[in-house]
């Protein structure tokens, strides 16, 4: 995230007079030197950050694989045990923003450069340097100062990167107590009936609901191998096209997981114009189309506590509102 800055008053909480021309003068200073990256470049590592980002890509597997460009950072990062090269300089501004008050602190957002792919085996060696740090700063969180810190990282000696880091070291602000609750007459307003959220619709996926809208369920096929791929994504996880293309589904298939949603409740999931889910739980369904990808959608047409793995389903739309349709899948055999 980006926290939006503001100048604060001079003199805030905490805040010394001059206390700002001793924080500028740690510009420059480094904040590492030397440091050594505490495991080469690897394969092992790779693998669980492209689990984790659920990112298939082929350029990072196999003999001539590279490290996605992202982990940049984590190649220099200390673990749980830290770092034990840091200088006195990054020490000494952490010690006198500590004690003017600032004793807060979040990260607010990070830049990368990349200059040349990383390749398991490389040996990583880094230096960091203490870039800035800001005026007085009032933010939503509280008053206090930037640092931003950059990070030249490096493999058998040749620049391969730069990360930039910036953090927020600040006094939290103080709560506002809440207002008295107002008298208020014994009339209350009609209230307003509660609509499902509204999907995320983006470049990506927007055909997906232009189908959804003409009662068609689209799924996307490779322009290159033909893979099918559910959800709409902008590149194909097998070969890495981004060559596509559209089938409709036929609307065929069946339960491969489920889960029951107890709560908390809320009440645009419950009016709905199945009986089965009107005032209680309602199950969430993983589906197994019958063209092979899986997709999760509510299962109607059945109590919650009647719904199996492997239960045969098919599509239908429902009218959540007057503007959305949502797809769904009853219960095959069910009115």
């Amino acid at each position: 995230m980006t926290l939006t800055e503001r100048d604060g008053a001079a003199g805030a909480r905490g805040a010394p007079d001059g206390l700002y021309g001793i924080l500028a003068g740690f510009a420059g200073r480094a904040a590492a030197t030397a440091g050594i990256g505490k495991d080469p470049v690897n394969l092992p590592m790779i693998r669980h950050w492209c689990e984790a980002m659920g990112d298939a890509h082929p350029a990072y597997r196999g003999p001539d694989a590279v490290a996605p460009p992202t982990m940049l950072q984590a190649w220099t990062m200390g673990g749980l045990s830290g770092h034990t090269d840091r200088s006195s300089a990054h020490e000494e501004l952490f010690v006198l923003l500590d004690g003017a008050g600032y004793t807060s602190v979040v990260a607010t957002d990070c830049e990368q450069e990349y200059l040349r792919p990383l390749r398991p085996g490389d040996e990583i060696t880094f230096d960091t340097v203490i870039e800035s740090v800001s005026e007085l700063k009032t933010t939503k969180l509280g008053t206090g100062h930037f640092v931003t810190t950059r990070t030249d990282v490096r493999a058998g000696g040749e620049l391969a990167g730069t990360h930039r880091f910036r953090i927020l070291k600040y006094a939290p602000a103080a709560r506002r107590p809440k207002p008295a609750a107002p008298e208020i007459a014994d009339t209350k307003p009609a209230a307003r009936p509660v609509r499902r959220p509204r999907p995320v619709i983006n470049r990506d996926n927007a055909g997906f609901w232009e189908g959804v809208a003409a009662h068609r369920l689209l799924v996307q096929r490779c322009g290159d191998c033909a893979t099918l791929r559910f959800p709409w994504l902008p590149g194909c996880a097998d070969c890495g096209s981004r060559e596509w293309d559209t089938v409709e589904a036929s609307g065929a298939g069946t339960v491969f997981s489920y889960v029951v949603m107890h709560h908390p409740s809320f009440p645009a999931f419950t009016a709905s114009d199945d009986p089965a889910a009107a005032g209680g739980p309602y199950a969430v369904g993983l589906i197994e189309l019958a063209e092979g990808v899986r997709m999760i959608s509510n299962v109607v047409g059945v109590p919650y506590d009647k719904v199996r793995i492997g239960m045969p389903v098919r599509l239908e739309f429902l009218r959540a509102d007057e503007e959305l349709e949502l797809p769904v899948f009853r219960a095959e055999g069910e009115d």
